[in-house]
C-alpha cells in the first residue's frame, strides 16, 4: 500500500509538474508573440512615419505648402493665433495641398513679442538643455512641457505641425553646465562660446568635433520626435556663413530619431558654394535674407531663383522665403497689411511657382480677404509648383523676363511671362538721393513707358513645339485659342502672366 501510494503520488507530481510546465511554456509563448507583434507594430509606425522610405528627400518630394507665424506675430506667436490659422488652413486651404502650420522663432522664451529679441532672456529648459515651449504662451503644453498635445490637434485635422530652432545650444545651458542626455559630458564641454548668432543672443554653436557633441542632437531631435513634429526650421545655420559640421549633424540627428521630419534650413543668403552639399542634407534652404514686402525685395529673387536652378529637384529645393500677403505684422497699428500692389502679388506667386519655391504663407490668415484667397486656391498655378519639371529662366531681355517648364506626362509646357519694369532705382540714386525707402517707392524719375502694360512674346521654336498649339490661361481660367509660331502675353508693369502651351 505504502510503494502504491507513494507511486500514486510521484505520478501526481509528475502530472502536476508538466501542467505548470506546459503553462509556463503557454505563458513564454505569449510573452514572445506579444512582442514579435509589438515590434511589428512599431515597425510599421516608423515606416509610416517615414513615408516608408529611410531616404529624407522622399519625405518632401514636392515643395513644401504651410504657414509660418513669424510675417504676422513675430517672435510673439501664441497657441490661440496657431490653432486659428491651423482651422483656417483646415477649412479653406487644406483641399488645395496646403498641410503645415509652422511655429517660428522663441516658442520658448515666455516674454517673447513681436520681431524684437529680448537679450539674454530665461529660457524654458529641461535638465538636458533641450527647449521647452512657455506654458504662459502655449497653455495645451503645461502638463506635458510639449508640444505633443498641440500636435494631437493639429494632426487631427489632417494637418502637420513644424517648429523653429535655433542652431547650437542654449547659453542658459552651458551657464548652468547641464548633462548632455546619454552621455558624461557636459553643456559646456561641447559649446563653442565664439560661435554666436549676430542678431539672436539665445545660443552657442555646438563644436562639432567635441564628444558629445552629435549626441547633444540627436537628444533634440528625439525630444521633437517624440512631440511628433512634422517639420523643422533651423535658422542661423546658411547665413552668414554655411554650418556645414553643424548642417551634417542635424541631417544626422533627424535620420536617427525614426520620425520624418522635413528639414528647412535658414537664413540665406546659402552660399552657390554649398549648393550640393545643402541639397543633399536638407529638403529646403533659403536663398536670401529674410524676404519682405517690397518691389527691389521681389526684383532681387529672379536671379537668385534663376542661380539656383542647377540645384532644384524632387526633396531638396531653393526657398525663396515666405509669402508676405495679406494681414502682416500685426503688432503694428499701421503698416500691418502687405504692401505689394495685387500686381505685383501675381508676380510673386507666379514666381515662385514656376520655380518650385516653397509656398510658406506669412499672413494671419482668418483676416484673409477675397483676393488673398483667390492667390492661394488657384489650383491651375499650385499644379505647377507640386508638378512641374525642367523649370528655368528662358530669357531676360531688359527685365522682360520669361521661365519655362514641362508639364509631366505631356508634351506641354508652362511659359510665365514677367514685366519687371520698372526695376528698382539703384542705391545711392532713390528719392532725397538716399538708398532704396521702404515700400514700393520709385526713382524720383521714372521712365513714363515703363510704367505701362508691354507685349512680351516668346517664339514656339523656343519652346520647341512646333506647328499650332493651344494657349490656357492660368490666372483667368480661359482657353485663349489656337496660335502658330509664337505667343504673347501683355503684362502690366511688376506684373505676370502665366500659360499652359498644349501643342496640336
Amino acid at each position: 500500500m505504502s510503494i502504491a501510494r507513494n507511486q500514486a503520488k510521484n505520478t501526481l507530481v509528475n502530472i502536476k509538474s508538466s501542467f505548470q510546465r506546459a503553462k509556463v511554456l503557454r505563458w513564454t509563448f505569449s510573452l514572445i508573440l506579444l512582442f514579435t507583434i509589438s515590434q511589428v507594430i512599431g515597425c510599421a509606425q516608423v515606416s509610416q512615419t517615414t513615408n516608408q522610405s529611410d531616404n529624407f528627400l522622399d519625405w518632401s518630394k514636392t515643395p513644401a505648402m504651410g504657414w509660418n507665424s513669424w510675417d504676422c506675430f513675430g517672435a510673439g506667436v501664441v497657441e490661440e493665433e496657431v490653432m486659428a490659422n491651423a482651422e483656417y488652413m483646415n477649412k479653406n486651404l487644406k483641399s488645395h495641398g496646403w498641410n503645415i502650420i509652422t511655429i517660428d522663432i522663441q516658442w520658448y522664451e515666455p516674454l517673447a513679442h513681436t520681431d524684437q529679441y529680448r537679450r539674454f532672456a530665461a529660457l524654458e529648459m529641461d535638465e538636458y538643455g533641450r527647449l521647452l515651449p512657455a506654458p504662459n504662451r502655449f497653455p495645451s503644453t503645461k502638463d506635458t512641457r510639449s508640444f505633443k498635445p498641440i500636435a494631437d490637434k493639429i494632426h487631427a485635422m489632417g494637418l502637420k505641425l513644424g517648429v523653429h530652432l535655433m542652431r547650437g545650444i542654449p547659453r542658459q545651458a552651458v551657464d548652468q553646465n547641464v548633462p548632455i542626455l546619454g552621455t558624461d559630458v557636459h553643456a559646456a564641454d561641447i559649446a563653442n562660446t565664439r560661435s554666436t548668432c549676430a542678431w539672436n543672443t539665445d545660443m552657442y554653436g555646438v563644436d562639432m568635433t567635441k564628444p558629445g557633441a552629435q549626441e547633444y542632437y540627436d537628444s533634440v531631435f528625439a525630444l521633437l520626435a517624440s512631440w511628433e513634429i512634422d517639420f523643422v526650421k533651423v535658422d542661423d545655420l546658411s547665413a552668414p556663413s554655411y554650418n556645414q559640421p553643424e548642417v551634417e549633424a542635424i541631417r544626422n540627428a533627424i535620420d536617427k530619431s525614426g520620425r520624418a521630419i522635413v528639414l528647412s534650413t535658414s537664413p540665406g543668403a546659402t552660399p552657390l558654394s554649398a549648393g550640393e552639399h545643402v541639397a543633399s542634407h536638407a529638403n529646403m534652404w533659403r536663398i536670401s535674407n529674410d524676404f519682405w514686402d517690397t518691389w527691389p525685395a521681389l526684383y532681387a529673387q529672379f536671379a537668385r531663383l534663376d542661380n539656383w536652378t542647377p540645384y532644384r529637384g524632387p526633396g531638396h529645393f531653393p526657398d525663396a522665403d515666405m509669402l508676405p500677403i495679406g494681414n502682416i505684422r500685426t503688432w503694428q497699428e499701421n503698416n500691418s497689411w502687405t504692401r505689394f500692389t495685387q500686381d505685383e502679388q501675381i508676380t510673386l506667386m507666379t514666381l515662385w511657382s514656376i520655380a518650385r519655391s516653397p509656398l510658406i504663407i506669412g499672413a494671419h490668415m482668418p483676416k484673409n480677404d477675397e483676393f488673398t484667397l483667390s492667390l492661394l486656391t488657384n489650383d491651375e498655378l499650385i499644379s505647377v509648383n507640386q508638378k512641374s519639371t525642367n523649370n528655368k529662366q528662358l530669357f531676360n531681355k531688359e527685365n522682360h523676363i520669361v521661365w519655362v517648364a514641362d508639364v509631366p506626362d505631356s508634351e506641354d509646357k508652362y511659359v510665365a511671362f514677367f514685366n519687371a519694369k520698372p526695376a528698382p532705382a539703384p542705391r545711392g540714386r532713390g528719392r532725397r538721393g538716399g538708398g532704396l525707402t521702404r515700400g514700393n517707392t520709385q526713382p524720383a524719375e521714372v521712365d513714363p513707358t515703363e510704367t505701362q502694360p508691354a507685349e512680351i512674346s516668346v517664339s514656339l521654336s523656343e519652346l520647341g513645339i512646333t506647328g499650332q498649339c493651344t494657349v490656357r490661361d492660368l490666372w483667368t481660367h480661359k482657353d485663349l485659342g489656337t496660335f502658330s509660331d509664337e505667343i504673347s502675353a501683355t503684362v502690366n508693369s511688376h506684373g505676370a502672366a502665366i500659360y499652359r502651351i498644349s501643342p496640336k
